[in-house]
């Protein structure tokens, strides 16, 4: 256990160096059953308290790149999307959204709305790469991030964090957690962070139109009923009022805009969660999640000014969301102490509802009235699994998941669809234990998308629907450690097999006006397959020297695909799905509390959409962070992108620029440049 755990503080970047003995053990809360990161027979990624403490991230998108074959898009003030093995949506404008990557924090669903992932008090982020038709189903056909809070303490803790860089950057964080009574506990959690983002508007003369302005709000309450039985409350609440002006018509950090957008997200949330143990032969546990968000995002679509151009258009476009989502989640597990088939098998039970409403309502300057549409989805699910003890060091693990997905949506163009889709998914997985410091696996896994439709603009009538979306995932797997467990090898070989590939395509047409109408819409190409190899590696040179590192590399292409203009793609890379991706660092300690990380992460190029062949540049980026720490107070001065490079976290191609008549052409979304910081921190114990 203890090698695993090295492991993920590698990837983490600690900022110290801990004793083996002191290391806890590292559970994966998103499966079936809590089970230790050595027995999960798929490719995972466990990024801890300790990777965000290092980064000094405030949200999702500043963590994921420590994790293989992981990558993101923006085209927001947050980037809302991400992509596991070269797969996931890269944007919303209109329902549905199908999502290929699941995001759940402590439960609840946020897949297609990450903006709201912020990183105060966080235990840990669990990355699932590959299809989790098992576990949970429609929304995670390419994997599944698990963020889970951190939880009430049995003794008081109190945390107290702040933070000031560039950028106007000013954060301000406390926790406080403290038993209430012998069976019951509380924590509560609060941040508050804002910068003035990265861009400068040379029209208005502020450099604060793309900035960040979060809250993060959360409390939790945790009562052992009895022996047996444990209920666990949690309530909270996320603010995001960022604006949204990152687009420039010479692609840098100068934008012109007169109107500049918004990207918010507010959401109130609360759940809870039942635990039973009071029959020797099964475990119960009962989930239910509620999530209320608002969410209100729009930009300046002509990127520019009145009076900039004699070629100019002005035009705003504003996406209002009530967004509802309702889950629960019945599921019966084997105790532990009384598998069945002569004590060889562990055996888990469930059923699961998803029900989410949204509301949308479109505010756009080229229609006559605001465009408003309603869509409605209900999940419906049971699954099992198994997991058997077949004797010489081998394991089984078979698992099923049946799915039905009713979708409901009309509009205020008298627009209506109801399709519905019964669809399945599971996983075959062996196991064994070469020798005691080796764990090999080979697993079969499919995972499913449920199908949908097409509502946007003037697109044609065959254009409107598209069928689900399937995957088959067979992936071999190694762990390996040595030298007493300070050293220590992960890898995997998968190859995804997609078929009926949902792909997001757009057309651009021009009005009568002369002014153009960008489409968006989702249709199915035939065939796809993504191959790769993942890494991790860590080890210590000295006691108090340790390097580490993550590979990944991805191979994808198209079969039989043609686009909407025609264009035949197949034999072509998928989007945002870039050939390689690593992560590698050497941290240092003393035994005086001084301590030094450096990482250095980058990717290779990859396509930015599958409708044109525009592509992002390399990129290579550097992070410190050095600092002092005692047992209750720390204090670091941090930096990321240290070589202040630009790169690419969205891009598209079309004509937007009345200097050169809107011919079409490449515009880009710069990522984070250069940021530092001093952050402070003070920790009580009792």
């Amino acid at each position: 256990m203890k090698t695993f755990v090295l492991v993920l503080l590698a990837f983490s970047g600690s900022t110290h160096a801990l004793a083996l003995d002191e290391i806890p053990e590292i559970i994966v809360t998103a499966q079936l059953r809590d089970t230790a990161l050595e027995n999960v027979p798929s490719s995972v990624t466990v990024l801890t308290e300790r990777v965000i403490t290092q980064r000094e991230a405030q949200h999702l998108e500043e963590i994921v790149a420590a994790s293989p074959n992981v990558n993101l898009s923006a085209g927001s003030s947050r980037a809302r999307f991400i992509q596991i093995r070269g797969i996931g949506e890269r944007g919303q404008f209109a329902e549905p959204l199908n999502s290929s990557v699941g995001v759940l924090i402590d439960g609840i669903d946020f897949s297609g709305a990450a903006t709201a992932a912020t990183l105060f008090d966080i235990q840990q982020v669990e990355i699932l790469r590959g299809p989790q038709g098992t576990l949970y189903g429609a929304n995670a056909l390419a994997g599944l991030i698990n963020i889970v809070t951190n939880r009430p303490t049995r003794t008081f803790e109190s945390d107290v964090k702040l933070t000031a860089g560039n950028y106007g950057m000013v954060g301000l964080g406390g926790v406080i957690s403290n038993p209430v009574s012998d069976r019951s506990r509380f924590r509560v959690a609060i941040e508050k962070f804002a910068d003035d983002g990265f861009m400068n508007n040379d029209y208005l003369g502020r450099d604060d139109t793309n900035d960040h302005n979060e809250l993060t709000v959360r409390a939790k309450f945790d009562t052992d009923l009895s022996e047996s039985t444990q209920l666990n409350l949690m309530a909270g609440l996320i603010d995001i009022d960022n604006g949204y002006d990152a687009f420039s018509l010479d692609n840098n950090r100068i934008t012109r805009s007169d109107q500049p957008g918004q990207d918010r997200h507010k959401t109130l949330f609360g759940g809870a969660e039942f635990r039973w143990n009071g029959n020797h032969r099964f475990d119960l546990v009962g989930r239910f999640g509620k999530a209320k968000s608002d969410i209100d995002y729009g930009y300046d679509e002509d990127w520019t000014h009145v009076g900039y151009d004699p070629w100019e258009y002005s035009s705003t476009d504003r996406y209002l969301r009530d967004r509802a989502t309702t889950t629960g989640e019945l599921r019966f597990a084997s105790n532990r102490s009384h598998p069945i088939f002569n004590d060889t098998t562990e055996w888990s039970l469930g059923a699961y509802l998803l029900d989410q409403d949204v509301d949308l309502r479109r505010e756009y300057t080229y229609l006559s009235a605001p465009y408003q549409s309603t869509f409605s989805v209900r999940r419906i699910a049971v699954f099992g699994e198994t997991r058997s003890d077949l004797g010489g060091d081998i394991r089984l693990t078979l698992g099923l998941r049946s799915e039905h997905h009713q979708s409901d949506y009309g509009d205020s163009e008298n627009v209506q669809f109801d399709p519905s889709d019964s669809m399945f998914g599971g996983r075959f997985a062996v196991e064994y234990q070469w020798d005691p410091s080796t764990r090999v696996y080979a697993s079969l896994s499919r995972g499913y998308k449920a199908g949908g439709f097409n509502t946007d603009g003037t697109l044609d009538a065959d254009l409107r629907r598209y069928e689900p979306e399937s995957l088959m995932n067979f992936e071999i797997g190694l762990t390996r450690s040595w030298s007493d467990d300070a050293s220590l090898i992960r890898a995997s070989i998968f190859r995804m097999d997609r078929h009926n590939v949902q792909i997001a395509s757009s057309l651009t047409r021009v009005r009568n006006d002369g002014s153009a109408e960008f489409i968006d819409y989702v249709g199915n190409a035939a065939e796809g397959s993504n191959v790769g190899v993942e890494m991790e590696v860590s080890t210590y040179l000295a006691d108090q020297v340790r390097v580490f590192a993550s590979l990944g590399t991805l191979w994808t292409e198209y079969r039989d695909f043609v686009n909407a203009v025609g264009e035949n793609y197949s034999g072509r890379e998928q989007a945002h799905a870039p050939r390689y991706q690593y992560s590698t660092g050497v941290e240092l300690t003393t035994n005086r509390g001084l301590f030094i990380a450096c990482t250095l992460e980058g990717r290779d190029d990859f396509f930015f959409s599958d409708s044109h062949a525009e592509k992002s540049d390399p990129y290579h980026l550097a992070h410190l962070k050095i600092g002092y720490e005692t047992d209750h107070w720390s204090l670091s001065l941090w930096g990321r992108n240290l070589g202040d490079k630009d790169y690419f976290v969205r891009g598209f191609y079309f004509g937007n620029d009345p200097r050169d008549y809107y011919t079409a052409r490449p515009f880009t979304q710069l990522g984070e440049p250069r940021r530092y910081g001093l952050t402070f921190r003070y920790h009580w114990r009792s």
